[in-house]
C-alpha cells in the first residue's frame, strides 16, 4: 500500500510533466536570466539569533487546514520583522493549499532569503524556483536518493541557488556532497508524518564537521529547539508553531524570546 510520500511524489511528477507542456523548460530558463540575485541562506542562518527559517503554509496532510485564508502579504514581512532568519514557503498545491504565487507575492516584501518548500523531483522545478525569486530549493533524501541529489544539488548551483538536503535517516547521508549548503534533519517520517524530535539529536553527531545544519519539524516547544542548539544545530525549520496562531510574526517573536532568554 503506497504511504503518503509516494502518493505526493506520484502527483508531483504529474504535475510536472503537465507544467512543461504549458511552458517549456527552455522559457523558465530564459526567466531565470532576469532574475533578481540571490541572497544566502547558510549565511543568514549564521548569522541570524537563532537560526529560525519560519514558514508560511496554510495546511498539511498530517494536520489539514491549519491557517487557509493566510496571505503571504500579510504574514512574511512579519516574521522579517520578529526575527527570522529566512522564509520556508510551501508551494504544493493539492497537500499543502500552497503556490508558486505565494513566493512571487513574497519576494518584494521581504530582504530574507527564501525557501521554496517543494517535492523536488526535476529539474524544471529548479529553474522554475529561481525564476520566481527563490533564493534555495529543498532537496529530500528519501525521494530522490543519493545520486539524484548530486545531480540536482548540482543544477541548483549551475541557476545561483543553494541547496537544503533534508534526511531523516542515517543512511541517507550519502546524499550529502559538495552542492549542498545546509542540512536538515526532518523529524518528521515522511511516509506516516509521525514526529519525533529525538531524531535530530540521533544524527547529529554523524554530519561531517563543518555541517551546517538545522532541525525540521515537531519543534513546537522553544525549549527543545534551544536544547538542540547546545547539541550543535545552527538553526530551526518551524511552521506549525507559528501558522496555527492568529499571528505567526508574534508567535515567532516570543518563541525566540523564549528559545534565546539567558
Amino acid at each position: 500500500m503506497p504511504n503518503i510520500l509516494d502518493t505526493i511524489v506520484a502527483h508531483k511528477h504529474l504535475e510536472v510533466a503537465a507544467a512543461r507542456q504549458a511552458r517549456p523548460l527552455s522559457d523558465i530558463m530564459a526567466a531565470c536570466r532576469d532574475a533578481a540575485p540571490t541572497r544566502s541562506l547558510r549565511q543568514s542562518i549564521l548569522s541570524t539569533p537563532g537560526g529560525i527559517i519560519a514558514e508560511f503554509k496554510r495546511a498539511s496532510p498530517s494536520l489539514g487546514a491549519i491557517h487557509p485564508d493566510a496571505r503571504p502579504e500579510a504574514i512574511v514581512p512579519t516574521y522579517e520583522a520578529a526575527g527570522a532568519a529566512a522564509v520556508s514557503i510551501l508551494t504544493d498545491q493539492r497537500f499543502f493549499g500552497g503556490s508558486t504565487d505565494d513566493i512571487v507575492a513574497a519576494r518584494p516584501l521581504t530582504g530574507l532569503p527564501i525557501l521554496r518548500k517543494e517535492f523536488v523531483v526535476d529539474e524544471y522545478q529548479i529553474y522554475e524556483a529561481r525564476a520566481i525569486g527563490a533564493d534555495a530549493i529543498l532537496l529530500i533524501a528519501a525521494v530522490l536518493g543519493a545520486e539524484r541529489c548530486h545531480t540536482l544539488a548540482a543544477v541548483a548551483h549551475e541557476a545561483g541557488l543553494e541547496v537544503l538536503l533534508e534526511v531523516h535517516e542515517a543512511d541517507e547521508l550519502a546524499a550529502f556532497g559538495p552542492d549542498v549548503d545546509v542540512v536538515g534533519v526532518n523529524n518528521r517520517d515522511l511516509r506516516v508524518f509521525r514526529t519525533d524530535p529525538a531524531r535530530s539529536s540521533a544524527l547529529r553527531s554523524l554530519l561531517p564537521a563543518g555541517t551546517v545544519c538545522i532541525s525540521e519539524s515537531g519543534l513546537l516547544d522553544p525549549l527543545v529547539s534551544r536544547r538542540l542548539a547546545g547539541e550543535g544545530f545552527n538553526g530551526f525549520l518551524i511552521g506549525e508553531a507559528f501558522m496555527k496562531t492568529p499571528q505567526p510574526g508574534e508567535a515567532l517573536r516570543q518563541y525566540l524570546a523564549t528559545m534565546l532568554q539567558a
